[in-house]
């Protein structure tokens, strides 16, 4: 069952930030040289400094991002920057958003700290593969500040929105705070609460025991980074108590059946790849795709929206557009005959395995170290790049659904790296979890 616990939350003061837009971030792996600048340029309390803090050529075991995290989480401590909440609490976060489809969405996280589980116990069930160098950096900060930062963003099954009733009470009868993060995702409306209320604590933790299993939806490298650390904590102090922090993860949990609940397609842009040119692979491939040309990046979409479960189709552009239907599944049959029909069936394995790796000659490895590779959320940005001879070409794939998360993290599979988006990010800085007590 999925053991959830209220917490003392390590939060901004209140008092000294009526507005948190200044302040909180998206997840540390979204933020990159650009939006690192503009966080440190809105505040000197932003929380990038602790999250993904500049690096300099003078880092040394005694001076870097880690020890430098550690005294920017001190010193605001001391200031009153941050306060821990005076008594244990639930947090709800509120995504209000609009597609590029016109379509308002609205989604609802109950942000806690989960108690850990490792993935043979089958509670908690990844669906993408992780990198050691992520996890490494995280384990770093981890140790150094001794409290989590960002959250893992996980799905529960609740075909009834029990959890959501339970707290919807509450929700109506207090004012949220409401922030925007400006940098990544400025358009996107956060409402959050602090649920300090005993009785709805208790309903809802009662009621997330039913609710299981639980499938990470973003943040696998967080939450093996919460692992890793719990077993060294385990390894010098073997007689802490099962309420000790850092048996715990910061979750926010969103129910599968949120109909805000969005997955935005992952695109891939190949770039300095010297095999073949773009003609010769459209050649390779003519025997398991159907080659269609069109003229513009409308048709592409249009093309892609009507494909179905047995014959996929990818987006492609080097200068031209064209769509790629796979002939049949079969394909996918004989090069993965051991792996599971759900995993095989997946836009993202289709075009790693038959078109990545077996048709162009790049490996997993290179791949993992994205040697030729970048993963983009917006096809203009690759077809932009393409057009300027910065990358060789685009293909574009449509969105992971929901249904094949489910089959795969069921049988067991994982995804390759960026398999999915879920979007909005669940921000970091509206409340973090301390690790270096009992809950």
């Amino acid at each position: 069952m999925a053991h959830i616990q209220p917490f003392r939350g390590l939060r901004y003061n209140p008092i000294k930030f009526c507005d948190l837009s200044d302040v909180i971030t998206a997840p540390y792996d979204r933020i990159h040289e650009a939006e690192q600048a503009h966080y440190y340029e809105q505040s000197a309390y932003n929380l990038v400094r602790i999250i993904q803090g500049l690096r300099t050529p003078e880092d040394d075991e005694n001076n870097n991002v880690y020890t430098r995290a550690r005294g920017y989480m001190l010193n605001w401590i001391a200031e009153e920057v941050l306060l821990r909440d005076p008594e244990p609490a639930l947090y709800v976060i509120e995504q209000r958003f609009t597609t590029q489809d016109g379509i308002e969405h609205v989604r609802r996280g109950l942000t806690a700290a989960l108690a850990l589980s490792p993935f043979e116990d089958k509670l908690v069930l990844p669906h993408e593969r992780t990198l050691s160098g992520p996890k490494v950096d995280r384990l770093s900060l981890t140790e150094a500040t001794q409290a989590s930062w960002g959250h893992v963003f996980m799905l529960y099954p609740d075909p009834e929105n029990t959890v959501d009733g339970l707290l919807q009470p509450f929700l109506d009868s207090h004012m949220p705070a409401l922030v925007r993060e400006s940098v990544i995702e400025p358009e996107i409306e956060q409402n959050f609460w602090v649920v300090n209320d005993p009785t709805v604590i208790a309903e809802v933790t009662a009621a997330m025991r039913e609710a299981n299993p639980l499938i990470i939806a973003d943040g696998h490298h967080r939450y093996e980074t919460a692992l890793a650390y719990r077993d060294r904590m385990l390894q010098a102090q073997p007689s802490a108590p099962a309420g000790a922090a850092f048996n715990y993860a910061l979750v926010t949990l969103v129910s599968m059946s949120d109909p805000g609940l969005v997955v935005l397609p992952t695109h891939r842009l190949i770039h300095s790849y010297t095999a073949m040119e773009s003609s010769e692979l459209l050649a390779a491939l003519q025997p398991i795709f159907t080659i269609e040309s069109v003229s513009t990046l409308e048709e592409v979409q249009h093309a892609m929206a009507e494909a179905t479960p047995d014959r996929p189709r990818f987006g492609f552009y080097d200068g031209s557009y064209r769509v790629l239907t796979l002939a049949g599944l079969e394909t996918v049959e004989r090069a993965l005959p051991d792996r599971d029909p759900a995993i095989r069936g997946l836009d993202v394995t289709i075009l790693h395995e038959l078109v990545l790796e077996r048709t162009m000659g790049l490996t997993k490895e290179s791949v993992a170290r994205r040697e030729n590779i970048d993963y983009l959320r917006d096809p203009m940005t690759g077809i932009s790049a393409v057009d300027r001879g910065e990358a060789n070409f685009l293909f574009m794939l449509n969105p992971t659904r929901m249904d094949q998360i489910r089959a795969c993290t069921a049988a067991g599979e994982r995804m390759p790296q960026k398999s999915t988006d879920f979007y909005p990010k669940v921000i970091s800085g509206l409340v973090m979890l301390p690790l270096s007590d009992t809950l």
